[in-house]
């Protein structure tokens, strides 16, 4: 449904609960002003209501959470059935049957399904967590403490997740007390080629060249000196970069990667909690490039709806770790919780079902031509996999237009549409919407924006 406003944005009782919340709250934390929040009160499939009545059309599934659309139904129903009978657990100790269960799904739709042998899973509660995991994982298998990530990546913000993190925002307050075990290189970013092989190029389509003659061969020699010059267990990298404003690198970009995690006998870590479970148009976004992963860290869309994540690996990566005696060495208290798993295992089942995938490819792909065919200048590049759209705005000479972006969030937010902007410089307006987003809500999004970028 499209949007329906009652009020102004935001209404009166947004505004009271935003001043309320302001008081009790870390300022650092939601941002209060005369024109944000909205306080959502329901969502379902691709609306959110406010508490001022008001529906809206939501583009960032909550950040990237409710690809099956909100409160999709089987979850839901899984969630009140598990509630009725368990809440908690002793995760690590007595845990319940639908940890197990969980589990099995896991290594079943990753290892199993690509045909390499079987896989062993640790759970989390976050994406932070599911990175932390692996990155223990990389450190007992080969007693290597380096880590190669890439310029742009964002895994979380616990201190382990954050030493991987590549985004000065979030680690320049913090850098004296972070580690010293990453190292970041230069991610294939076309449209903006940090390797000086041009940019701001692309093929008919929004799709990149392959660019293993140039690019890739430059990145290539980076790493290995990287890896001569340090001790690297892992190469940690996201196959897509979400958050650093949905950049799609090269198709051989992650060959080459395994192809160096072989030759160097070290680990290919990939972070797919934002880029997982279908919303590349793919289960996983590995897939697009054929490569299978040591460890791949899922979250975000895992449940639905509910904080739960897991690092899932092969099972002789994963068996470095030594045999529980009853203490384990990497757990939390809510570990496996009943509620999350019950809904992780629903939101699998739904995220198998024949069509979901193709589904979302093509709904990707008329989101992309609709946002391409916007006359504006300020459109300096359309690009995506699946339902992972990042549209970049630019001024004079490519120079990032982060103001322009910040007022189309605002501008579509009062509009009725939920939207985000990200990127390393807050230029991209991200869009990530529910699979079953239509072609009238698409373009409603778009007509909005040519107005607003006029």
């Amino acid at each position: 449904m499209l949007p329906e406003l009652r009020t102004e944005i935001p209404g009166p009782r947004s505004r009271e609960l935003g001043a309320r919340l302001r008081r009790a709250e870390s300022r650092n934390v939601t941002m209060v002003n005369a024109g944000w929040p909205v306080f959502w009160e329901r969502a379902e499939g691709v609306n959110v209501w406010d508490v001022d009545g008001n529906r809206f059309l939501d583009f960032t599934s909550g950040f990237g959470v409710a690809g099956l659309g909100h409160s999709a139904r089987p979850v839901c129903e899984a969630l009140g059935a598990q509630a009725s009978r368990l809440l908690h657990v002793m995760g690590d100790v007595h845990p319940a049957e639908a940890k197990v269960e969980l589990c099995e799904m896991l290594v079943e739709m990753t290892f199993e399904r690509w045909g390499v042998g079987s896989g062993k899973v640790i759970l989390g509660n976050s994406g932070s967590d599911a990175i932390e995991a692996a990155l223990k994982t990389a450190m007992l298998h080969s007693g290597k403490p380096g880590v190669l990530v890439f310029e742009g990546a964002y895994h979380g913000l616990g201190y382990g997740a954050l030493e991987v993190s590549a985004m000065d925002f979030f680690r320049t307050p913090f850098q004296s007390q972070l580690g010293r075990f990453a190292v970041a290189v230069p991610y294939p970013y076309c449209y903006r080629c940090p390797l000086g092989h041009g940019g701001g190029f692309a093929l008919e389509g929004g799709e990149f060249p392959n660019c293993s003659s140039g690019c890739l061969e430059s990145l290539h020699g980076k790493i290995m000196a990287e890896i001569e010059r340090r001790e690297i267990g892992a190469i940690l990298v996201e196959p897509v970069q979400g958050r650093g404003g949905e950049i799609v690198p090269p198709k051989d970009f992650l060959r080459l990667l395994r192809r160096i995690c072989d030759e160097e006998k070290i680990l290919l870590v990939v972070d797919e909690i934002y880029t997982g479970l279908n919303r590349t148009g793919r289960l996983f976004a590995v897939e697009h490039s054929g490569v299978v992963p040591d460890i791949i860290c899922l979250g975000k869309a895992l449940t639905s709806g509910f904080p739960l994540s897991a690092c899932v690996g092969r099972e002789e990566v994963m068996d470095v770790w030594p045999e529980s005696s009853g203490e384990a060495l990497h757990t939390s208290t809510f570990l496996g919780n009943p509620l999350g798993c019950a809904m992780a295992v629903a939101s699998l089942r739904q995220h198998a079902q024949p069509g979901v995938a193709e589904k979302v490819h093509a709904a990707g792909r008329g989101l992309r031509m609709a946002l391409q065919e916007i006359k504006a200048p300020s459109i300096g590049q359309v690009r995506g996999l699946g339902l992972l759209v990042g549209v970049e705005l630019t001024g004079p000479g490519m120079s990032p237009a982060s103001v322009t972006a910040a007022r189309c969030v605002q501008e579509a937010l009062t509009s009725g549409i939920l939207l985000l902007a990200g990127g390393r410089h807050g230029n991209v307006l991200s869009f990530t919407p529910p699979f079953d987003i239509s072609p009238d809500e698409t373009r409603f999004l778009t007509e909005l924006l040519e107005r607003s970028l006029a």
